[in-house]
């Protein structure tokens, strides 16, 4: 089955053409990182403007490249949840109407779940049940994956997720935006010992995160140092914001995987590129006796690869869209967010 993909959730617009779920014919990004790194962020109304302007050439891009005609393709999927509504919304209807005017079957994707499929592309023998942390711009959950469209939230942040930190102490520390890279690139050779940032435990949660404490201290460290004409160790401070989120990521999906008894444990979300969390990812995994899958790196980020990939299932339980399917901000990863069942 050759499912054509659309993805625009936030500041890529993405097309691709999947086989069945694991293998990648295609995958088109067009980034529009040049553009929001002048206001240090993404700003939605650019951002869906870029994707009005973008998304009909990715999506013969990704025809070309996977020498296809959109005649002998079986069904167009979209992300549709959740994300930047106007962003999604260009995505959303694109595919929607792509899917119509072929005859072909429309599937709405959660872009969560994708993210957890980016690893079936590179890895042919996952299967669900499974173990994942997601770590993204603007998530950061652990799920227990029951079965390819059954999803458990075992636990989550309280306020900022991984990657929304990373891109504020990156404005902090003036490395720009996205910060996930430039603070990574920054840590190296830093001495994460230095300064000493706070670890934040929720009470009576304890598989619950919190970031914002941890994003305060780096703030206020800078801002003292600032007051006082100090010189910050820049490299020493990113690497042990690195060390800190990882303190705070890894303990945790620990105890799931204690708690639950998993032996597959899946990394997701654009901050699985870390080489901080990679690293103390593959000893954790070590210490629980499970096997740790973690994407390439090229699939970490936003894609429309593991849009198709999630496609393919979603299709197989029978969760399709319609004209009417809407695109959603905010949704949990366990709903099914086809119009038939919202």
């Amino acid at each position: 089955m050759r499912i054509l993909a659309i993805e625009s959730s936030c500041d890529e617009t993405a097309a691709a053409v999947i086989e069945d779920g694991r293998k990648i014919l295609s995958n088109i990004i067009d980034s529009q990182v040049e553009t929001h790194a002048l206001y240090g962020g993404v700003v939605p109304e650019i951002a869906s403007r870029r994707h009005m302007e973008a998304v009909v050439r990715v999506t013969e891009l990704a025809l070309c490249e996977a020498g296809m005609e959109a005649s002998k393709l079986d069904a167009v999927a979209g992300t549709c949840a959740p994300g930047l509504i106007g962003a999604l919304l260009v995505g959303a209807n694109f595919a929607k109407s792509y899917a119509y005017a072929l005859g072909k079957p429309f599937i709405p994707v959660h872009h969560i779940r994708g993210h957890i499929a980016a690893n079936y592309l590179e890895f042919p023998d996952l299967e669900p049940p499974f173990l994942t942390l997601v770590a993204s711009g603007g998530h950061s959950l652990l799920v227990f994956v029951r079965d390819y469209t059954d999803f458990e939230i075992l636990g989550g942040t309280r306020d900022d997720a991984a990657g929304e930190a990373f891109d504020k102490v990156a404005r902090v520390l003036g490395v720009g935006y996205p910060g996930g890279p430039k603070i990574d690139k920054l840590a190296v050779g830093g001495d994460p010992s230095k300064y000493k940032l706070p670890n934040s435990h929720v009470k009576d949660a304890p598989l619950d995160f919190s970031f914002s404490g941890l994003k305060t201290a780096v703030i206020n460290l800078a801002h003292n140092a600032a007051q006082k004409g100090e010189e910050i160790d820049r490299s020493a401070l990113a690497a042990a914001f690195c060390s800190a989120v990882c303190d705070t990521l890894v303990p945790r999906l620990e105890l799931a995987a204690q708690e639950t008894g998993a032996k597959r444990i899946v990394c997701a979300g654009g901050v699985a590129a870390n080489s901080w969390l990679r690293a103390a990812l593959g000893e954790m995994a070590k210490r629980v006796d499970a096997r740790l899958y973690l994407p390439p790196l090229a699939l970490c980020g936003d894609n429309a690869a593991m849009i198709g990939a999630q496609a393919y299932y979603e299709y197989r339980a029978g969760n399709l869209g319609d004209l009417g399917q809407n695109a959603y901000a905010t949704a949990e990863i366990s709903e099914v967010i086809c119009r038939k069942n919202r």
